[in-house]
């Protein structure tokens, strides 16, 4: 029954996205079937099969190494706290993030992350039909992060098209930053995590094929990336440290802010309803978790962390879900887990048009234009990868 339910989901958002779509003559369909087809093999390889448990299982390794790594500097710095667990969620999970982040920075700046992502976007534009600037975003959103991927196409941002500059908004937004994979697996199972960044890779060019499609010119269709300004190695992982920070201490604040007033409307909606604020958007996401494949008693619930995802964000719904309040069935985790990984949500409306506003002010108004348009289609590639999960599983 599942089966046929998420194919009817399946279906759904690709005609929601259809119906969305700018300009449906130019829609590479053979493009599209491709990458569909690609996704469920990339999936299955993940999910199913023994090649893809040795690549999460050493995808997951490296993380968890990551993470000791950092927990050594954790330690040294809080180790009273540490040690007692007194913060295990602030220190375990959001500081490891200033660790990676400088790794990050240090893979920039002796020119293998560069390299990688240009080769890797060259190589998708060949497979997706999209502009090879367009195709290095995708892959340099899922490393760098939705807002400071744009930074390494500063020069390129006054020459591009408000179509090209949508797309670019779509797959920033449909994927997460490498500097805080290693907390989500903190959070939730790591092979779920993997599968999303893959899935949400090509879910990001399908989805953006469909609703936003255009045509470019070979002239128009160039690849120049901005490199880092010239800076000694330890100016740069200094810089990259401090930012890491930056990034631990913002998710800390924005969770404080959103899970308080969570509590309190929860709180306020339960005295006036009977119900909480959360169950509401439990039942109003519930056919939707319900269209993604989910049994229909377990679909309020999961549409309750879908919901609680889209109005606050993806660490809020993970740290529910990690609580452990929820029994669902093996299916219904990993379909409401690779739904949860990417950063599609209302913040991410601010977060991506302001950092495009400090760059170019004119590109950042046309992200704020097209905001929920780029947010709706970033939610149907997290929805077409947890569709296809749950196909898969």
């Amino acid at each position: 029954m599942h089966y046929f339910v998420g194919l009817i989901g399946f279906i759904i958002v690709l005609l929601v996205a259809f119906s969305m779509s700018s300009q449906r003559q130019n829609i590479a369909f053979k493009r599209v079937i491709f990458m569909l087809v690609l996704q469920f093999i990339l999936g299955f390889i993940l999910l199913r099969t023994s090649v893809g448990t040795v690549i999460v299982s050493a995808l997951a390794a490296v993380f968890d190494a990551l993470l000791k790594f950092a927990a050594s500097g954790v330690a040294f710095v809080f180790s009273g706290i540490a040690n007692k667990g007194s913060a295990p969620f602030f220190l375990n999970v959001l500081m490891p993030i200033v660790f990676i982040s400088a790794i990050i920075g240090i893979l920039r700046y002796i020119k293998i992350l560069p390299l990688f992502m240009k080769g890797v976007g060259l190589a998708l534009s060949k497979i997706n039909g999209l502009g090879k600037l367009e195709s290095y975003n995708g892959v340099a959103s899922a490393i760098l992060g939705q807002s400071e991927v744009f930074i390494s196409i500063k020069k390129e941002l006054p020459h591009l098209s408000e179509q090209r500059i949508t797309t670019m908004s779509i797959s920033a937004m449909s994927t997460v930053s490498m500097s805080i994979v290693g907390s989500y697996m903190a959070l939730i199972q790591p092979r779920y995590v993997i599968t999303a960044l893959v899935l949400n890779l090509f879910g990001g060019y399908i989805i953006s094929a469909i609703v936003n499609p255009y045509k470019l010119s070979e002239t128009e269709d160039l690849l120049a990336i901005e490199e880092d300004q010239k800076q000694t190695f330890f100016q740069m992982l200094g810089e990259y440290i401090l930012d890491g920070f930056h990034v631990a201490i913002t998710v800390a604040a924005m969770l404080i802010g959103f899970v308080a007033l969570i509590a309190m409307i929860n709180f306020i909606f339960a005295k006036v309803t009977g119900l909480s604020f959360q169950e509401i958007l439990g039942y109003i996401f519930a056919p939707l978790a319900f269209l993604s494949g989910i049994s229909w008693n377990e679909a309020v619930s999961a549409g309750s962390l879908m919901a609680t995802k889209l109005v606050t964000n993806e660490f809020v719904a993970m740290t529910e879900l990690a609580k452990g309040n929820f029994h669902f069935s093996g299916r219904t985790t990993a379909i409401v887990s690779v739904f949860l990984v990417s950063f599609a949500n209302f913040s991410s409306i601010g977060i991506i048009s302001g950092a495009m506003k400090g760059l170019n002010e004119e590109k950042g108004n046309l992200v704020a234009k097209h905001g929920l348009k780029i947010l709706l289609s970033a939610t149907l590639v997290s929805f077409l990868s947890g569709i296809i999960t749950g196909l898969i599983y």
